[in-house]
């Protein structure tokens, strides 16, 4: 059974911060490099982050040096934490594997909004 189940958004002022949750099926979490994705309003879905089975992690420019991803194995589970939020980080958040295609399986998402 296949499963992605995203949390931890909410409604936070800029310069504050969250930290997201996911919690993955193991048949899509084990072997494989897991990653954080966003889509804004109007825009496509973007990655945000990633990081491999064995720790190494990859950043989008625009989160480089706010955003810190890990992971779990035991549990399964990704975590993003986000720090000096900003407004343009308004978006729903997704984790996934990495890549990942529109025709794959995809969660609920959890939305993250930064009021300025």
């Amino acid at each position: 059974q296949v499963q992605l189940v995203e949390s931890g958004g909410g409604l936070v002022q800029a310069g504050g911060s969250l930290r997201l949750s996911c919690v993955a099926s193991r048949n899509i979490f084990r072997l494989n490099t897991m990653a954080w994705y966003r889509q804004a309003p109007g825009k496509q879905r973007e990655l945000v982050a990633s990081i491999m089975t064995g720790g190494s992690t990859n950043y989008a420019d625009s989160v480089k040096g706010r955003f810190t991803i890990s992971r779990d194995n035991a549990k399964n589970s990704i975590y993003l934490q986000m720090n000096s939020l900003k407004s343009e980080d308004t978006a729903v958040y997704y984790c996934n594997k990495r890549p990942a295609f529109e025709y794959d399986y995809w969660g609920q998402g959890t939305q993250v909004t930064v009021s300025s």
